[in-house]
């Protein structure tokens, strides 16, 4: 007997070694301890502790799942950092291989720990991990409690997501239960009390039938019958095609010229001496080379600039130095050479491009700061530009700027009138409004649906990702303003598209096969 047991507490057991090196570093055979029947699985600390894993999982995965999705909005995430730092950097890529990195780490110990109890070890997490574990949670609250507050939007983009990943997400939570249910019912089997069964098997069946029923609360615009989906969303190209060319310049309108885009979306600024150009940010310091041509004028309004000195600027050397976007290719010799020499563009040269290629044009418009020489005149001057000088065909402009919205109405017949907002049918129709254009994430195939009744169109911006031009092309929006028109163009369909039929054979066949298979487990 007593060799017996000094051969059991030195033979070779690799599997196991492997298991309880990684998680406890604990190699030896003498070194690690089996769980007796009707015993717990490990000491009061540790089982206080294993909470605290699991915790970090959840937390983890949630935040991976919330940023991983909100890839559409990284650029607007990077932009903000830029305005607060000064220096343009993808720190939106660095969260999410953070993000993936962390989560990968803190499953690796949660399966260790599972295939442990599983064969019937003691667990024992080796102190480095408890410290890797709480900085786990701990990135992970304080990244969701910065989201909540810092980009409250943000949660309203997951919300959406949802609506087109929740059948797959049903049969990834269903397949981790077919996975637990092995230590699940191992320790149920050893457990020498029926209430510790009850305890150890009660909420794992309550998860479990949750999971089997939530499909009859689920909501999805893409599962839809076969002939009831709308006409692919127009695409209309958010200044230019800045994945692919320096954002505003002529450079971008022309590459969503060249990938079919619809139309062509900027933002309008009036230069010192009453010139509209295009630029979008107050300043010129991210989108040119300013602090080599005028050092001193880096902080000035870009308005505050003649359109003599403007010129003098170029406009696409940053966008070779900085890459502005999450996952650009790179540009051929050529686009590299056109993009050294993009220049700012005129308000009247956009609208000429535009007009010759039948593309319809929507911006906005930035009234100069307080003692512009144009700050009273800035809409005339917009104005002459659109009607006398470029003569763009009417019905190709998207007039989105509310104000003296009566008078437009009044010197130029045939804008398409565009509110930047929800209102009420009533009022819409009153002041003649045909489109809305709104901020995505207030996107409802609902409202879609009353407003396309009333035959006013809607345009969400700003949609990059495919799953939310999916999203937006199952509840019937008419057009999107995009970063990637030549991502988006490529859709023949909508992605995760499925009929009711669909959708319930595969609802059905996963709880069949998940209840057969953990049936199967326990038996055995």
């Amino acid at each position: 007997v007593v060799r017996r047991r000094l051969l059991q507490r030195y033979e070779h057991q690799p599997f196991i070694s492997c298991l309880a090196g990684f998680y406890s570093c604990r190699w030896k055979r003498y070194q690690r301890e089996r769980t007796e029947p009707g015993k717990c699985c490990c000491n009061m600390r540790e089982c206080m502790f294993f909470p605290l894993l699991v915790a970090a999982f959840c937390f983890s995965l949630v935040f991976l799942y919330t940023w991983g999705e909100g890839k559409n909005d990284y650029n607007s995430f990077d932009w903000y950092n830029y305005g607060n730092l000064g220096f343009w950097f993808l720190w939106s890529l660095v969260i999410l291989i953070v993000a993936a990195v962390l989560f990968a780490y803190i499953s690796l110990l949660l399966v260790l720990a599972m295939c442990l109890l599983a064969e019937g070890q003691q667990l024992y997490l080796h102190w480095s991990h408890k410290i890797g574990t709480f900085l786990v949670l701990g990135f992970s609250i304080s990244s969701l409690f910065a989201l909540s507050i810092l980009w409250r939007d943000h949660r309203k983009t997951v919300r959406l997501s949802f609506q087109v990943t929740a059948p797959y997400l049903h049969i990834g939570a269903i397949a981790i239960m077919v996975l637990l249910s092995w230590p699940v019912a191992l320790h149920a089997i050893r457990a020498d009390k029926k209430v510790t069964q009850v305890i150890i098997v009660g909420p794992y069946l309550a998860i479990l039938l949750f999971l089997f029923l939530i499909p009859l609360g689920m909501y999805s615009p893409c599962i839809r019958e076969i002939g009831t989906l709308g006409p692919k969303p127009a695409l209309i190209g958010h200044r230019g095609a800045p994945m692919l060319a320096p954002e505003n310049t002529e450079m971008s309108f022309l590459k969503t010229i060249e990938h079919g885009g619809d139309g062509l979306e900027t933002d309008v600024t009036i230069s010192y001496d009453g010139v509209p150009f295009l630029m979008h940010d107050d300043t010129l310091r991210r989108t040119t080379n300013i602090e080599e041509v005028y050092p001193n004028d880096t902080g000035k309004a870009a308005s505050f600039f003649s359109w003599d000195a403007l010129q003098k600027l170029n406009a696409g050397t940053w966008f070779l130095k900085n890459k502005p976007f999450v996952g650009m290719g790179s540009l051929s010799k050529a686009d590299q050479t056109q993009a050294m020499n993009q220049s700012i563009y005129t308000l009247s040269s956009f609208l000429r491009l535009a007009d010759s290629h039948n593309k319809l044009v929507i911006f906005d418009l930035y009234r100069p700061p307080e003692k512009h020489p144009y700050r009273n005149l800035w809409l005339r001057k917009v104005l002459d530009v659109i009607l006398k000088e470029s003569k763009i065909k009417r019905h190709l402009v998207l007039w989105l700027h509310n104000s003296v919205r009566s008078f437009v109405q009044s010197v130029a017949p045939g804008f398409q009138h565009t509110m930047g907002r929800k209102a009420p049918i009533k009022d819409l129709l009153k002041h003649n409004i045909v489109k809305l254009n709104l901020v995505y994430t207030d996107m409802s195939s609902e409202d879609i649906r009353k407003y396309a009744e009333a035959n006013i169109t809607t345009n969400f911006y700003v949609v990059n990702e495919p799953w939310l031009y999916s999203l937006a092309w199952c509840s019937g929006a008419h057009s999107v303003t995009t970063n990637a028109v030549h991502l988006l163009k490529d859709l023949s369909q909508p992605l995760f598209l499925m009929t009711p039929q669909q959708y319930n054979i595969m609802w059905i066949l996963t709880d069949l096969t998940s209840a057969f298979l953990i049936s199967l487990i326990f038996a055995l």
